[in-house]
């Protein structure tokens, strides 16, 4: 899910269930709205972890590691 995505299942789900006021025998807004906006957290906090660690790259190395090799030959 996008953060578009995320952001929308919010705001549908917070007029669920805060602005409307329309009662039905088969579905009740209100668990509606608040299963909207679960979703739309969790999708969320989701999104944003996986862009953080996929922004994050390791640190270099603040001098070149320099490797010496000594080889004794035994005559």
């Amino acid at each position: 899910m996008g953060i578009v995505i995320c952001i929308g299942m919010l705001a549908v789900g917070a007029i669920l269930t805060l602005a409307v006021d329309f009662n039905t025998d088969v579905v009740n807004l209100d668990v509606v709205g608040l299963v909207l906006m679960a979703a739309g957290l969790i999708g969320l906090s989701v999104y944003v972890s996986i862009f953080k660690r996929r922004k994050t790259q390791p640190p270099r190395p603040a001098a070149p590691v320099v490797v010496e090799e000594e080889r004794h030959h035994l005559n």
